[in-house]
């Protein structure tokens, strides 16, 4: 068994909870730390196929004296809907499991989606304990309490808000990542440098000039911590998403658009985030208030983790634009956009344009 390090433990102070999130390495051999969340003598444990060969069994080791049920999921978006929600409620009923049980959500973002709805709803909320193993699920899907399943007609659109009891962010698992996995969540991680800018921007500028694949151990560290604060930090402020936690959807109603368009399964949900936030970017330009040497920062931070950045030509932009009515950010039924005055300064604007927009999204579209 690995030796677990815990790098950091943060904590989010809400007025109706407060709970902890653990970082550090090789957190899921840490039986004593596991079992610390678990609040009664039954727990099921939610994966998908890709991640249970991997870790299920280090994390049922730890409860070998508990009723310690699993469910096994398909791996992908295209799976975070009412089939796979079911799945979870039927062993939920059938292993007989009562409102004092725990439910682990062991995987990436979709994962943490659908078992937190499932903790959120059966038998009116149950203990929930977020073990995140992608980098983006790590950095964003699984703080702050955003519970949720797609919709034929768009993205997370039924869902609830259920805070876990803890967060276990393991970053030994990203040595399993695959690369394409790792980027794609590191698009997250840009956003954030974009609405913090300063310093933590600059450190991802340096990762990123180094390389992803040389950066170290500490510099893994540093960055999931500092988004896991800064993610934190909104859901403090805002936990019901009504104001400024808003900011942290930049990019993402372009993002949301993409994926329904291509029924989520041309990109991973990072990848459409990365071509939102250069859409964002050409939007905030086209509104007049930045320079154009903020969309090609942007550019170059998303070609530089080698992430898609632009709408591909076949893509009916008036169908997109449709799709974006499905946002959940809609106010007075106009679109609400997340702009950049500059990195560091990002704001909710529903005064934008069909023209400026659609100007924006032309923009966007890649070249010949």
């Amino acid at each position: 068994m690995a030796r677990s390090e815990i790098y950091q433990q943060l904590s989010v102070q809400l007025s109706s909870c407060q709970y902890p999130i653990h970082i550090g390495w090789n957190c899921l051999e840490e039986q004593q730390l596991l079992q610390k969340f678990v609040t009664g003598k039954q727990l099921l444990i939610v994966t998908n196929e890709t991640v249970a060969p991997l870790y299920l069994n280090k994390v049922r080791q730890a409860f070998t004296s508990w009723q310690c049920d699993t469910v096994i999921l398909p791996d992908g978006e295209v799976y975070k809907n009412q089939q796979s929600l079911n799945a979870i409620y039927d062993a939920l009923i059938q292993f007989k499991h009562h409102r004092d049980t725990t439910l682990l959500a062991l995987g990436g973002g979709v994962i943490g989606d659908l078992t937190g709805f499932a903790a959120a709803t059966y038998q009116r909320g149950v203990n929930l304990v977020q073990l995140p193993t992608t980098l983006l699920a790590q950095v964003d899907a699984a703080i702050g309490g955003k519970t949720a399943i797609n919709h034929p007609l768009g993205k997370n659109l039924i869902g609830a808000f259920y805070q876990p009891h803890a967060v276990i962010i393991d970053l030994s698992t990203l040595k399993t990542l695959p690369e394409r996995e790792l980027r794609a969540g590191f698009a997250e991680i840009i956003k954030y440098g974009l609405l913090a800018g300063g310093d933590f921007l600059l450190k991802i500028q340096y990762i990123l000039g180094e390389g992803l694949n040389g950066a170290s151990r500490q510099e893994w560290s540093e960055l999931i911590s500092g988004c896991c604060q800064i993610k934190a930090k909104f859901v403090q402020e805002d936990e019901r998403e009504s104001g400024s936690r808003a900011l942290l959807n930049l990019g993402h109603t372009f993002a949301h658009a993409l994926e329904a368009y291509t029924s989520y399964e041309r990109w991973h949900h990072g990848e459409a985030v990365a071509i939102g936030l250069f859409c964002a970017a050409q939007l905030s330009y086209e509104h007049g208030i930045i320079d154009y040497s903020c969309v090609k920062l942007v550019d170059a931070l998303l070609a530089a983790a080698q992430l898609p950045r632009r709408i591909p030509k076949e893509i009916d932009l008036h169908v997109l634009h449709g799709l974006m009515f499905s946002d959940k950010k809609i106010k007075n039924q106009r679109l609400r956009f997340v702009l950049m005055k500059a990195p560091g300064n990002c704001y909710l604007d529903s005064t934008i344009t069909d023209e400026c927009l659609h100007h924006a999204l032309m923009n966007a579209v890649e070249g010949d």
